[in-house]
């Protein structure tokens, strides 16, 4: 099968059903106990800049980006990645991953953080996020958190707790009117 035949598409929800089977199928139900899923519960990822592969109207792989924020800095949160077993080693997980580094960029977006392989994701972009910097909210192994910083010195401004970007501006936003109501 030639790469002419895979179509990158936005991820629609039309897609969803068979999404979940590829992520199902790739890292089982422990996938739910991963520190990326837990922040993934704070809210969902952001379909506009999500993707996924398509053979024969099939979705055969997909990415996601979510949004998160750690500190003074928001980022996006890519993954999970996903590729079914019969289209594994075609480059379609690179491509997806080049198709969201390009997406984030257009978004705006200055860093994309993900919990991977540095001997995978390395040459797409990303390096080891220096430890002790950010605090993922389950044990992490520290070389596999990785960061593709797409503006200068965005990934310095992550520090601390990463969370979904939804709940820190909850917090933020109930933290304002608490300081509106004292001055009341």
């Amino acid at each position: 099968m030639s790469h002419l035949d895979i179509a990158y598409l936005p991820e629609a929800p039309a897609h969803d059903a068979e999404i979940e089977l590829i992520n199902e199928e790739a890292f089982g139900p422990g996938r739910f106990a991963k520190a990326a899923y837990k922040i993934r519960e704070g809210g969902g990822h952001d379909r506009a800049l999500s993707h996924v592969a398509v053979v024969d109207g099939q979705v055969i792989a997909s990415v996601r980006l979510t949004p998160i924020a750690a500190g003074e800095g928001e980022a996006l949160l890519l993954g999970p990645l996903a590729v079914r077993p019969a289209f594994k080693n075609m480059g379609i997980g690179r491509k997806l991953v080049a198709i969201a580094l390009e997406t984030a960029r257009e978004a705006g977006a200055g860093v994309v953080l993900l919990v991977g392989d540095q001997p995978y994701y390395g040459p797409l972009g990303f390096e080891i996020v220096p430890q002790g910097q950010i605090r993922m909210p389950r044990p992490v192994d520290a070389r596999r958190l990785l960061a593709a910083e797409l503006v200068k010195g965005a990934l310095a401004r992550l520090q601390g707790d990463v969370l979904h970007a939804s709940l820190v501006r909850k917090r933020d936003g109930a933290m304002l009117q608490q300081k509106r109501a004292a001055r009341g």
